[in-house]
């Protein structure tokens, strides 16, 4: 029994399987500490009514969130699956290190980078479409390059297999494939599109995929107009900035990990058959500042570029110099880290990290153009405030005669109020919104001649009612900003009628 459990053991790699588990255990230490994330609300709301697709996103969060959520295990257990990608893309890094022929310290470069870097620890605080991308990607571009280094199909399989079960959690995958595709015909290692087993993976990507993109195509591909409506929605932020806020979320003591990781398959004849990688990487990024994306949108190429990084440096270490050298940069990495994990992972309260914030004289790049003022990070912003909100739209449902709700409607401007209110609230009809998948929703089987509308302007209401009466407005200080000072106010006698105007307040973004 003991030699086949040593066997396991041996097979499971403890070089990796422990950091694996250090960070899994950190991830869901502080799982539960804060609310539901806006995200994670709608996904929830999103996932109980099924289907092969949404609006912005495939169906393979959402499912997993509603499911998760129907446990009873809170926030905790909602992110179990982000805890446990966090410690496999650790695990993975050590397993790829060994694939190039690193050992030792390579291996410990690259888990303690994919461990600490503060985007991948903020990815990884909720559950979203995001948290699992630097697994997928990592994995995929590690399975292409084991097929090409071992001269063996299987891997092109895996690969084809985890691009099409990441293409049902989010679609950016199809912006890895393109650019590992496009590297691959620019470099020698274009042989790999010569085997069938690489066609054979593509279609198992595209057959795994296919139900997803049916529905987009039968719903006429809001996906494609949500993205264009992110450009305007999305700080323009310009490109200097943009850059110099990549090396500040990823750990500047990172950095030359990293840079070497895109520069070593260039000048190191050992990795030359890893620059279809970097050329992939170099796509994406274009494809991202195309797009106006937001800075982790490029947080999954990192790990692949850690790992390059990490083998080619270090050789570099044999020496006294090198090892002191390598020494105060993992310990400068590490603190780098420690300063930055309040504002990636729920470890302060929030008076406590704004007071943190100040005193370090932090504050978070303004990722889109309404998050200005917010005293948090989105990702603890996004998590604080909900049961407030909820709490005052009840209050303000109550003042309603109790004669007339049935003929009252509840309508909000976003998906986070309206999934909060579905979820949260007590005695309230189901939430309505021309945000993203409630606007297909439609009316959710009401017919309201009354409105009780949460929105910014209250004398943008007035022509659309026969009277208007304020009733409260919303406020919570960690919230985000655009969510406070927002008018709570009753619209009675809806002119012309609610399902008339229903088409006017789509808005994908």
């Amino acid at each position: 029994m003991m030699p086949r459990i040593f066997h396991v053991w041996r097979r499971l790699d403890p070089a990796a399987l422990v950091p694996a588990l250090l960070v899994l255990a950190l991830h869901l230490a502080l799982g539960g500490r804060y609310d539901l994330f806006r995200d994670e609300l709608y996904f929830i709301v999103c996932g109980q009514h099924p289907a092969f697709g949404y609006v912005d996103q495939p169906p393979g969060v959402p499912l997993m969130a509603a499911t998760l959520y129907g446990l009873g295990l809170g926030a905790w257990g909602l992110r179990l699956p982000s805890a446990v990608a966090a410690g496999a893309l650790v695990w993975l890094a050590v397993r790829f290190v060994r694939l190039l022929g690193g050992t030792g310290l390579a291996l410990g470069l690259a888990a303690l980078a994919c461990a600490i870097a503060p985007m991948l620890m903020g990815l990884a605080a909720t559950l979203n479409t995001s948290a699992f991308d630097p697994l997928a990607w990592t994995a995929v571009a590690y399975l292409v390059v084991k097929a090409s280094r071992t001269e063996t199909d299987r891997p092109l399989l895996f690969a084809g297999l985890v691009a099409g079960l990441a293409l049902q959690v989010k679609y950016s995958m199809v912006f890895w494939v393109a650019g590992l595709i496009i590297g691959l015909v620019l470099t020698s290692e274009r042989r790999l599109l010569l085997r069938p087993a690489f066609w054979t993976g593509a279609v198992l990507t595209a057959a795994i995929a296919l139900p997803s993109f049916m529905w987009q195509a039968v719903h006429g591909f809001p996906f494609l107009e949500l993205g264009a409506a992110a450009k305007a929605k999305n700080a323009d932020i310009p490109l200097l900035p943009f850059i110099a806020n990549q090396f500040f979320v990823m750990n500047p003591a990172l950095t030359p990990l990293w840079i070497t990781g895109l520069l070593a398959p260039f000048v190191a004849k050992p990795l030359k058959d890893l620059r279809f990688l970097v050329i992939g990487a170099a796509v994406v990024v274009v494809i991202v500042r195309v797009g106006h994306g937001k800075d982790y949108y490029l947080a999954p190429l990192y790990p692949m570029l850690f790992v390059i990084g990490a083998v080619a440096l270090a050789p570099l270490a044999r020496t006294r110099a090198g090892r002191t050298a390598t020494g105060v940069g993992a310990a400068a990495a590490v603190a780098c880290s420690a300063l930055a994990a309040p504002m990636a992972l729920p470890i302060l309260s929030p008076p406590v990290l704004e007071a943190y914030m100040h005193r370090i004289g932090a504050s978070p790049q303004q990722q889109e153009r309404s998050f200005k003022g917010t005293l948090l990070p989105q990702v603890m912003a996004d998590q604080l405030g909900w049961h407030d909100f909820v709490g005052q739209v009840e209050a303000a449902w109550n003042r309603i005669p109790v004669s007339a709700r049935a003929a009252t409607a509840i309508k909000v401007d976003n998906y986070g109020e309206a999934a909060a209110l579905d979820l949260y609230g007590k005695g309230l009809p189901p939430a309505l919104s021309g945000h993203n998948q409630y606007f297909l929703w439609g009316l959710r089987g009401q017919k309201p001649i009354d409105v009780l509308s949460i929105q910014n302007n209250l004398a943008a209401l007035r022509p659309y009612c026969r009277q208007v009466i304020q009733l409260g407005t919303t406020w919570s200080r960690y919230a985000m900003t655009f969510e406070n000072g927002r008018v709570i106010a009753l619209c009675r006698g809806v002119k012309p009628p609610l399902v008339t105007l229903w088409p006017s307040l789509k808005h994908y973004s």
